[in-house]
């Protein structure tokens, strides 16, 4: 069992383009003993996409959460704080706070960011998108 974190893209690929994923993704998201989180930055990135034109999403983002059986992360202080720490390896502050909750919440990070899987202090389930070589 392993308790997981999916960056955003990941989440938006679940719900919308689940062959995007990769097998061994795609069955860890699907076991239902591995607790999955969606951060609310994940979902306050979404927002922001959506409101830009950038992302349409259709549904409501908290319904399609519960609906997956997913639970949403919360932003705490401690891992607002824990960004200091964090290696500028990546520049995107909603995928910094992503690795910060990670760490901080003991979490395997699910992302097929190369720059986010840079980061050797975090647990990170890395792969490509299918399809891809």
């Amino acid at each position: 069992m392993a308790a997981c974190l999916l960056d955003t893209h990941v989440f938006l690929w679940w719900v919308s383009d689940a062959a995007q994923l990769s097998p061994d993704v795609f069955e860890t998201i699907a076991d239902a003993r591995n607790p999955i989180y969606i951060s609310s930055a994940s979902i306050w990135e979404i927002a922001i996409k959506e409101a830009l034109g950038k992302l349409r999403f259709d549904a409501d983002l908290t319904t399609v959460i519960e609906a997956n059986g997913f639970t949403e992360l919360k932003i705490s202080a401690l891992c607002a704080a824990e960004i200091k720490a964090l290696e500028p390896i990546h520049r995107d502050p909603f995928d910094r706070m992503l690795i910060a909750q990670a760490r901080i919440n003991d979490l395997t990070l699910i992302t097929a960011d190369r720059n986010i899987a840079r980061y050797r202090d975090v647990k990170i389930l890395h792969f490509k998108k299918s399809g891809t070589t």
